[in-house]
């Protein structure tokens, strides 16, 4: 009798091993390095804004953070990759607009944002027109006349199909009714120096990334997309003081885990993020970037932002019919 039971422990036990484990298990995260995967190249805006913020977080936690620029596929390998990982807190990945718009644009990829679960919100990331420097043109309403009078004569910078900036650039078209042609760039910094050499007419930028070139006069920036005037472009117009209220969005930046990462582990990343950002010396780096910094966000407020991302740019990607896998 006493052998029955102990064959019939030994399956039990493991089956224990194998249940979720109670907070308490959790209670030492993160004991290890954790890796950030980054779907966009390295020396854009998201690079830097994960940097900053990843740089405090190791320094509380007393653990390296290693950050992996891993571009490609419109940010898709990067994001399939992490909705494959283990579920244990070790493995992150960006979370934006994208993250809901890419799904959409390209029914065949193996993941979603429900993939993800949110751990933290960051920054607010607005945007800006900028135009060449030579072009006769200084107000939204006169690059819209502009636009018209020449019908597909102009370009725009594209710096990726799904990116934030491309999508609100296809809402700025949308409610314009503008006629331009996008011109494809892996990520801004070279679409931005094209824009500053002439090659290319009008781009929707991260302010953070063209504000020294708008000061020096290499730029000309035309409208902030965003509900206010920007600190860093304190007398360049909002779109809605423009006259076009619908085009006022503004990107949103934050992180995520896998879907089924423990409660407990989530709780204690969003609690880390939150702590992070009050810290005075992050909010002025991120600042300098031209990044407003987020009020602390629960993981259910983050994942209420996602849903209603999906929603605004799904329209958008209907209407202007983009497809990824055209």
């Amino acid at each position: 009798m006493k052998k029955l039971i102990r064959v019939l422990a030994f399956p039990m036990l493991c089956l224990a091993m194998l249940m979720p484990q109670p907070a308490g298990a959790q209670a030492d995260y993160p004991n290890r390095a954790i890796r950030i995967v980054l779907p966009y190249p390295a020396g854009g805006i998201v690079d830097i804004l994960t940097r900053i913020v990843a740089e405090k977080l190791s320094k509380n936690w007393g653990q390296p953070i290693v950050i992996e620029p891993k571009p490609g596929a419109n940010g898709n390998i990067a994001w399939d990759q992490v909705s494959r990982a283990e579920p244990d807190g070790y493995t992150w990945t960006f979370l934006s607009p994208a993250t809901s718009a890419n799904p959409r644009m390209q029914p065949s990829v193996r993941w979603s944002e429900k993939s993800f679960i949110p751990v933290g919100g960051a920054v607010w990331a607005p945007s800006v027109v900028v135009v060449r420097p030579d072009l006769p043109v200084s107000t939204m309403k006169e690059l819209v006349d502009y636009v018209r009078k020449n019908p597909g004569k102009l370009n725009w910078v594209n710096p990726g199909t799904g990116t934030s900036q491309h999508l609100n650039t296809a809402i700025m078209l949308h409610a314009t009714k503008l006629e331009m042609t996008g011109v494809p760039y892996r990520g801004q910094p070279p679409g931005i120096i094209d824009l500053v050499s002439g090659r290319v007419d009008m781009m929707v930028a991260s302010i953070g990334l063209v504000a020294e070139h708008i000061r020096t006069g290499a730029l000309k920036p035309l409208a902030v997309l965003g509900t206010t005037r920007s600190r860093s472009l304190p007398d360049t117009p909002t779109m809605a003081e423009a006259g076009y209220p619908e085009v006022n969005v503004v990107a949103w930046y934050g992180y995520s885990v896998p879907r089924g990462t423990p409660q407990p582990v989530v709780e204690k990343i969003v609690e880390g993020f939150n702590a992070a950002l009050k810290d005075p010396g992050v909010r002025e780096a991120l600042e300098k970037q031209s990044l407003q910094v987020m009020d602390p966000v629960s993981a259910s407020g983050l994942e209420a932002m996602l849903a209603a991302d999906a929603e605004k740019y799904g329209a958008i990607i209907k209407a202007a019919d983009i497809r990824l896998d055209k």
